[in-house]
């Protein structure tokens, strides 16, 4: 009799250890996935009517354990387990395509800075309909590297990957039909970095003083500024002297910039003034700037994207000419004025 008792309690005892085991061993992770905005809120359940468990950073690897709609249920390296909305994570091939772009521009030459001017959602590509990697605050540095010109969606939505409904604002009614959007890498107040694409009328750009000045009094939107080399003022103090392009059109151009504005120091006037401008060009960023400090010779070198053709500039001393194929070598002669 003893023996079956003992007999019937071993496999009792398996069978509510194996309901144990069904119900409770871990589950292998569905995937990976990371936190798609800073403190990202994780909750104890998928229901309207929930508590907050706790949060994460940004980028925190997250395993994904379930799905149920558009609620996720990720656990983190801690072992916390909540859901989130599938919209405020980045999956694992989207953030190895951020890591390689925020490795690409950390060697890239920035064409300006600035920062953002309102809270600005950073794409992963250029254009609204593209997964957003970050939303950024106003007033983030960011470096500019490249623009694009991108046609409006059709339907001017904004719902493929995480989104947010002000950081990328309402399209301008009337407006143009494409818009100007800007790779540019962003220093975040952890100092750490992140780069991806952005509208370029979401950025001000961090322009010398009185450049502005100067620009908004010939209508013109600046896309980007090089100091060329410096003068001295009346205390023999150094005074950058700039290229300033940009236009006066709408956006999305063909051009980066349609306008080239040379501004040098004048010591008798003690103020900036126009060596040279040209109305009339197609210019794609990079400008090459080559500095010849002992003859004073600075060159200017970009790419006509209408026609591919390099166009080349020679500025020496205040005097800035248009360099013709044939003519790289000639005398410079003032064509420019003041």
């Amino acid at each position: 009799m003893i023996r079956k008792m003992t007999l019937g309690f071993v496999i009792f005892l398996v069978i509510c250890v194996a309901v144990y085991l069904h119900f409770h061993h871990s589950k292998a992770p569905l995937g990976t996935a990371y936190a798609g905005d800073r403190g990202l809120t994780l909750y104890n359940s998928s229901a309207q009517i929930r508590s907050p468990v706790g949060t994460v950073d940004y980028g925190e690897p997250l395993q994904i354990q379930a799905r149920f709609g558009d609620q996720v249920q990720v656990r983190t390296s801690s072992g916390l387990i909540g859901w989130a909305d599938s919209d405020d994570l980045i999956s694992g091939d989207l953030w190895q395509q951020e890591k390689d772009l925020n490795a690409k521009t950390a060697v890239d030459t920035p064409e300006s800075k600035g920062q953002t001017a309102v809270i600005s959602n950073l794409h992963i590509e250029p254009g609204r309909d593209e997964p957003r990697v970050r939303q950024l605050k106003k007033g983030v540095p960011v470096e500019l590297f490249r623009r694009e010109a991108v046609a409006l969606p059709l339907n001017n939505s904004t719902n493929v990957g995480p989104q947010s409904d002000t950081g990328d604002g309402s399209p301008v009614a009337n407006g143009p039909q494409k818009e100007d959007w800007w790779l540019v890498r962003a220093e975040l107040s952890d100092q750490s970095t992140v780069s991806g694409w952005v509208l370029g009328r979401f950025i001000d750009l961090d322009v010398p003083e009185p450049l502005p000045d100067y620009a908004a009094a010939s209508n013109m939107r600046i896309v980007a500024w090089f100091p060329l080399n410096a003068a001295h003022d009346a205390n023999g103090r150094d005074v950058p002297q700039y290229l300033l392009v940009g236009t006066n059109g709408p956006e999305g151009q063909a051009c980066d910039f349609t306008i080239m504005r040379v501004f040098t120091w004048s010591k008798k006037r003690s103020q900036y003034e126009t060596a040279f401008i040209d109305g009339n060009v197609c210019g794609k960023l990079p400008i090459n700037i080559v500095r010849m400090p002992v003859a004073q010779v600075v060159t200017m070198t970009f790419t006509d994207p209408s026609d591919g053709s390099l166009q080349k500039y020679r500025m020496q001393q205040t005097i800035v000419r248009h360099l013709k194929p044939d003519d790289d070598g000639k005398k410079i002669a003032d064509r420019g004025g003041r």
